[in-house]
């Protein structure tokens, strides 16, 4: 894939901004509940943690996903960033949030699963 690929898919599609937005919303969740469940162990962990989270997806991205690569790396790595980001938040809300949050947040996280398996697909099919 190429950069300017990422335009030639429809990344303006409403379907492509609907999974984005979700997916969005999803980390921000995520990172939420794994700072709140870390918190209980350190606060400074804590942040240290939900840095990470955030900075991981930042820095390593499949070229043609993204406008911008800082570090490319083959789509199933992307996949699996996301992944363990979004199963890290499931199980950290659970832990550490009441019972109606973590189900609002399970919830959010499998409705953006399955508007991103488009772009799974995408990603797995994507070397470098």
């Amino acid at each position: 894939m190429t950069p300017a690929s990422v335009h030639d898919m429809g990344a303006a599609s409403p379907t492509r901004r609907k999974a984005a937005a979700l997916r969005f919303l999803t980390e921000l969740g995520a990172w939420a509940a794994v700072g709140t469940a870390v918190a209980h162990v350190s606060l400074p962990l804590a942040v240290a943690v939900v840095l990470a989270a955030i900075a991981i997806p930042a820095v390593y991205a499949t070229p043609g996903d993204k406008p911008h690569v800082f570090i490319p790396v083959p789509g199933r790595v992307t996949l699996a960033i996301l992944a363990a980001t979004m199963a890290g938040g499931i199980v950290a809300a659970w832990i550490a949030w009441p019972w109606w949050a973590a189900t609002a947040l399970s919830v959010l996280t499998s409705a953006s699963v399955v508007a991103e398996l488009p772009r799974w697909r995408r990603l797995l099919r994507a070397r470098r």
